[in-house]
């Protein structure tokens, strides 16, 4: 069955693709701007920003409800690849149907931005890298080279449009991540998936859920009953002060966990994978899940 869904998957991403081919246009709709697609929103909008005025970036996933592991491309998303000059995907085994139209469609002198390869990250690692702050900020680097790449002239533009962005556009962001590590680092906290631990890290956190049960959750596999034991006596003995649950991806398991954690009086915050909601900014959006996480740990400590 697994090979049957796999032949049907790349079949399906082969015809998107020709159908692509058959209906898409020679001439970018922006005219002289530089076409960018982004396989998920949250790396779209930081490429909107980066390029301002010079750049037309459209995102395949932006629906929150969608997940982006199971995602199953349409003649659109082809057309959109097809068109751009810059396609950026996550990479890590997170899109591999956005690997699998560029593959179908191969374009002579389009960049494919993968964020894996930038930051380093293999299969099999944890694909969450825009919960990565030290990622995001190789990616936008990356971002601005091709940039500069594709459209020398503008190179000025773009280093401009960084530097704006990095120094007003991420202040609140980069603000909010060095309030909780100064004051909460080394709080045990625990979490539904692997989403989180990134920036667990970069925050200092202590993150006590076993890594076995947060990858179980990330790839829709059954976690094993004896993490769930462990983490049933973690939030049983309150040692974890905050429980962060991904709140896109809710299985039985993580409901009555997190149902757990609020009986025993452990603030419960939660997070998402894309933009919540679609229209707002990567910084937005992860500024408001940093303050509401901020909170649930001073209610838990205290401080």
């Amino acid at each position: 069955m697994l090979r049957f869904a796999l032949a049907m998957r790349k079949a399906a991403v082969v015809l998107a693709s020709l159908v692509a081919l058959a209906g898409a246009s020679s001439a970018s709709a922006g005219g002289h701007l530089v076409q960018v697609a982004a396989a998920e929103n949250f790396w779209g909008s930081i490429a909107a920003q980066l390029g301002g005025a010079r750049v037309h970036v459209t995102s395949v996933i932006t629906n929150p409800a969608t997940d982006p592991h199971e995602y199953e491309p349409t003649a659109i998303d082809a057309r959109t690849f097809a068109g751009s000059q810059l396609a950026i995907v996550n990479g890590v085994g997170y899109d591999p149907w956005a690997s699998d139209l560029l593959a179908a469609d191969p374009v002579h002198g389009r960049i494919v931005l993968t964020v894996g390869d930038v930051v380093g990250v293999k299969a099999g690692g944890n694909p969450h890298r825009w919960y990565s702050p030290a990622n995001v900020q190789q990616v936008i680097d990356a971002i601005v080279a091709d940039y500069t790449k594709l459209d020398p002239p503008d190179a000025d533009y773009f280093a401009r449009e960084k530097t704006a962005f990095e120094t007003t556009g991420l202040a609140a962001y980069k603000a909010e991540i060095a309030a909780i590590r100064s004051r909460y680092a080394g709080v045990a906290v625990g979490a539904s998936e692997s989403i989180f631990a990134p920036l667990a890290q970069a925050l200092g956190l202590r993150l006590l859920t076993p890594t076995s049960f947060l990858n179980a959750i990330s790839e829709g596999t059954d976690p094993n009953a004896n993490d769930i034991s462990t983490i049933d006596g973690q939030i049983a003995h309150r040692q974890i002060r905050v429980w962060v649950v991904n709140s896109q991806n809710s299985t039985p398991d993580v409901q009555r966990l997190t149902a757990l954690a609020r009986a025993k009086g452990i603030p419960v915050t939660t997070i998402t994978e894309t933009l919540a909601p679609a229209n707002v900014t990567f910084q937005a959006w992860q500024v408001a899940q940093l303050r509401a996480l901020r909170a649930a740990l001073a209610k838990a400590t205290g401080r």
